[in-house]
C-alpha cells in the first residue's frame, strides 16, 4: 500500500513561511497584504485582494495591498512569465486560509462554541446566541509571527465568492485621477535630478570628457565620472538636460562595435558561433517511408520594449545606507546586484517598487536604478531622480533577441507528417539580474573597475527561453528540437515578453498552415487530427464557431488561426485573425478563445488577453528596431513605429471557465496565436506567405512577386 505523499506549502510559502510577512490586521480595521510580486499593469494587485478576501471572509475594501519592499515584502522572485497568481495567489490562498483557521481556533476559546459552528462575517466572527468578536478584537491574542505549517485548507471553489467576479482593479482610481502612482510621477520636495551621459555608438568607451561647459549651467549640485560611466546632478530637470547636452559635446568616444547587417539579419545569426544544444527529441515506433520533406524558413527582428514612458528611478545615499524606489520587476535580485557593484552589504540597501508606465520584461528599469544610485552618491543625502530620455530607452534598453527559426517536416506518400526538426539561431533572451552571476546592469560595465558583459543565458525547460513552445503539442511521430545560442552579442538582449514563444508559435502555426494548404484541408481541422490534449482542441474549436470559421471568400480579405500552450504548460488560446490586405495589411477583428484555468476576475484576464493579442499585432505589422553598421537608429517613434490607436482591431475574448483548475495565467498567452493568426490570414487573402516578420508593405509586395 502507498503511503500517501504529505501536504506541501507552496513554493513562495516554502520561500518565506512566516505568516507575518504576508498579512497584518490594522487597527482601523483594515487587512495589510503584503505580496512579493509587483504591479506593472497587469492587475495582479486586484486578482490578490479578491483572493485574500475570499478566504479571510471579509469585505474587499478592507484589504490594502502594500507595495512590494525589500524591507517587508516576501522574496517571491521575479515577476514574470505569467506566474504571479499561479505562484503569489497560491501562496496567499494558503496563508489566508491558515490565519483564518488560527483567529477561529482562538475565538471558539473567547466564545466558548465549537469552532464548527463559528462563522465569519466581513471579519466579524459569529457564534450562537448572537455573541461575535472580530480578526481586530483578537489580533493581540493571535500571534502571526511563526511559520506557516503545510496543514492549512484554503476553501472549495464552491464556496468562493469575491474569486470569479470582476471588481474594479484597485489600481486604477490613482491612474485616472493623476495620482503619483507612477515612478515617472514621483517627484518629493528636495528632490535632485540626474542626467547620464552615454555613447550613441554601440560599444564605445569615454575617452575624454570636457566638464567646462556642463559645470557653467546654474544649478549644478555635481558632475560625476567613473570609467565610462558619466553623469551630471542638478537642482532641476531642465537645467540637467541642457547641462547633459554640454557634456555631451566635451565627450570623446573609441571607435565601436561593429552591427550586422540589418538587411541580412537571418544570415548573421546563422553564422556567428554558437552553442548547440538538443532541447528534445522523440522517435518513432516504426521507420516511416518519408517521401519528400519541406523546409521553411521563418524569423522575427530585434524587437523593443517601447514602453510608453522612459525608465525611471530615485535613490538616496545617506551615510552608508541607500533606498532605491524603482520599476524593477525584481526588487530582491536588484538589491544583490547593487550590494555587489557598490561593495555594501546587502542590507544597508532597501529596494522599494513603484509602477512604472509600461513595463513587460527586462527594460531599463534595472539599469538605470544604479544610474541613480551612482549619482545619489555625489548628492549628500538628497534624493536623486534620473529619468532616461526616450532615445536612452529605445538604444540602451535591452532587446528582445532576433530569431530564426528553420522547420523541416517529413512527408509520407499521403502527405502526413511523419517527421518534424525545428532548428533555432539567435542570442539567450536572459540577461536579468539574478544575483548569481556579475551584475548584469548597463552602467556596471561602464565603470572604471566594470564587470563583465556577458552574452545572453537561455532558460531552461520547462519554461524555456529562446525554445518556448519550440517543443510540438501535436502528435507527430518524430520530431527533434535544438537551438543555436549565439556566443556574440553586438545588440544587447534580454526578456521581452513571451521570449521565444512569440516567433516559434508563429513558424510552426504557420507551417502547420502551408501543408494544410498543400493537402487542401481546412487548416482548425489539420490542428484538431493532431491534437490530443482536449482542452487544446476545446479552445480551437471554440474560437472557430465563434469567428464563423470560415465565411464565404471575399477579395482582399483573410481569415487565419493559430494555436499554443503558452510555455507547453500555461494557458491554451486559440485566435483567429481577419485581414484586409492589399500592399498594406490591416488587421480589422481578432476573436480569442483561453483556458486559463480557475479565473480569479474575469475582466482582469480579457484585459490581459486583449492587451496580448493587440502588441501581437504591432509586433506582427510594425515593430522592428533598425540599425546601421555602428548605432541602434530607432531612437524615437518615427523610426520606431507602434500600432495606433486608429490601427487597434476589434477584438473579441471568450474565456473557458475552469474553476476546478489551478489558474494558468493570461498575460502572455496570446502573442504567438495572434501573430500565427495574421501571418496565416494574409496568405488566405493574397495568396503569398511573408515568413519574415513584420509583415510591413516591403516583405509583402516581395511575397506578392515571389508568389507561385
Amino acid at each position: 500500500m502507498n503511503t500517501p505523499s504529505p501536504p506541501k506549502l507552496p513554493v513562495s510559502v516554502a520561500a518565506n513561511p512566516r505568516l507575518s510577512s504576508w498579512l497584518e490586521f490594522s487597527t482601523d480595521g483594515h487587512v495589510i497584504v503584503s505580496p512579493g510580486k509587483v504591479e506593472i499593469g497587469q492587475g495582479i494587485v486586484t486578482a490578490l485582494a479578491q483572493i485574500a478576501a475570499d478566504e479571510l471572509d471579509v469585505d474587499l475594501s478592507r484589504i490594502r495591498m502594500r507595495r512590494a519592499s525589500t524591507a517587508s515584502s516576501p522574496d517571491e522572485g521575479v515577476t514574470s512569465g505569467s506566474l504571479s497568481i499561479r505562484q503569489s495567489g497560491r501562496a496567499l490562498r494558503h496563508v489566508c486560509a491558515e490565519v483564518r483557521h488560527l483567529f477561529l481556533e482562538k475565538a471558539a476559546d473567547r466564545l466558548g462554541a465549537d469552532i464548527a459552528v463559528l462563522k465569519i462575517e466581513d471579519g466579524t466572527i459569529k457564534g450562537p446566541s448572537n455573541v461575535s468578536t472580530s480578526y481586530w478584537e483578537l489580533t493581540d491574542e493571535v500571534p502571526l509571527d511563526r511559520n506557516a505549517t503545510a496543514e492549512a485548507y484554503p476553501k472549495p471553489v464552491g464556496q468562493r465568492g469575491i474569486t470569479g467576479t470582476s471588481v474594479q482593479r484597485v489600481d486604477i482610481p490613482d491612474k485616472v485621477f493623476a495620482q503619483p502612482r507612477f515612478i515617472q510621477d514621483h517627484n518629493s520636495p528636495g528632490t535632485l535630478h540626474g542626467r547620464v551621459l552615454r555613447a550613441e555608438i554601440t560599444g564605445a568607451k569615454l575617452v575624454d570628457l570636457n566638464e567646462d561647459a556642463a559645470r557653467a549651467v546654474a544649478g549644478l549640485v555635481a558632475i560625476v565620472r567613473d570609467g565610462s560611466f558619466a553623469g551630471v546632478v542638478f537642482e532641476t530637470e531642465h537645467d540637467a538636460e541642457v547641462a547633459l547636452n554640454a557634456l555631451r559635446k566635451g565627450a570623446t568616444w573609441s571607435v565601436g562595435e561593429t552591427l550586422p547587417d540589418e538587411n541580412d539579419l537571418t544570415s548573421f545569426l546563422r553564422k556567428e558561433p554558437a552553442e548547440r544544444t538538443v532541447i528534445d527529441t522523440r522517435n518513432a515506433t516504426s521507420s516511416p517511408t518519408i517521401a519528400r520533406t519541406i523546409t521553411r524558413q521563418y524569423s522575427r527582428p530585434y524587437i523593443a520594449h517601447a514602453s510608453i514612458a522612459p525608465s525611471c528611478a530615485v535613490a538616496r545615499w545617506d551615510a552608508d545606507r541607500i533606498h532605491v524606489w524603482t520599476h524593477s520587476q525584481a526588487i530582491y535580485v536588484q538589491r544583490i546586484d547593487l550590494a555587489r557593484v557598490l561593495g555594501l552589504p546587502v542590507e544597508n540597501i532597501t529596494v522599494q517598487h513603484m509602477e512604472g508606465a509600461g513595463c513587460y520584461g527586462h527594460n531599463g528599469a534595472d539599469d538605470v536604478a544604479l544610474d541613480a544610485v551612482l549619482l545619489a552618491r555625489a548628492a549628500e543625502g538628497r534624493p536623486v531622480r534620473v529619468q532616461w530620455s526616450r532615445a536612452d530607452e529605445m538604444t540602451h534598453a535591452p532587446f528582445g533577441a532576433a530569431m530564426a527559426v528553420e522547420i523541416a517536416a517529413n512527408l509520407d506518400i499521403n502527405g502526413e507528417i511523419v517527421g518534424w526538426r525545428h532548428s533555432i539561431w539567435g542570442n539567450g533572451h536572459t540577461s536579468r539580474p539574478n544575483g548569481k552571476e556579475p551584475p548584469k546592469l548597463l552602467a556596471a560595465t561602464e565603470l572604471k573597475n566594470p564587470f563583465p558583459r556577458l552574452v545572453a543565458a537561455n532558460q531552461q525547460q520547462p519554461y524555456g527561453g529562446a525554445d518556448r513552445n519550440a517543443i510540438p503539442l501535436y502528435d507527430f511521430p518524430s520530431w527533434q528540437v535544438e537551438y543555436y545560442r549565439l556566443l556574440t552579442m553586438p545588440i544587447r538582449t534580454s526578456a521581452l515578453r513571451s521570449l521565444g514563444g512569440q516567433c516559434n508559435v508563429f513558424a510552426i502555426e504557420s507551417m502547420l498552415d502551408e501543408i494544410a494548404s498543400e493537402r487542401g484541408e481546412d487548416p482548425a481541422e489539420f490542428r484538431l487530427r493532431h491534437l490530443p490534449d482536449a482542452r487544446a482542441r476545446a479552445v480551437i474549436e471554440t474560437v472557430t464557431q465563434r469567428a464563423n470559421w470560415k465565411p464565404k471568400k471575399q477579395a482582399g480579405i483573410g481569415h487565419g488561426l493559430g494555436f499554443a500552450r503558452y510555455k507547453n504548460l500555461g494557458a491554451y488560446c486559440a485566435a483567429v485573425a481577419e485581414i484586409e490586405a492589399t500592399d498594406e495589411v490591416r488587421v480589422r477583428r481578432l476573436t480569442l478563445a483561453a483556458d486559463v484555468g480557475e479565473i480569479i476576475n474575469p475582466d482582469g484576464a480579457i484585459n490581459q488577453l486583449e492587451g496580448g493579442a493587440i502588441q501581437a499585432t504591432s509586433w506582427a505589422l510594425k515593430e522592428r528596431v533598425r540599425f546601421d553598421r555602428k548605432h541602434i537608429v530607432s531612437a524615437g517613434w518615427s523610426d520606431y513605429p507602434i500600432l495606433r490607436f486608429s490601427e487597434v482591431p476589434e477584438v473579441e475574448v471568450i474565456l473557458l471557465s475552469r474553476p476546478e483548475m489551478e489558474p494558468l495565467g493570461a498575460g502572455e498567452a496570446a502573442l504567438g496565436p495572434v501573430t500565427a493568426a495574421i501571418a496565416n490570414a494574409v496568405f488566405d487573402a493574397l495568396g503569398a506567405r511573408v515568413r519574415d516578420l513584420p509583415i510591413n508593405r516591403d516583405r509583402l509586395l516581395q511575397a506578392i512577386e515571389n508568389a507561385p
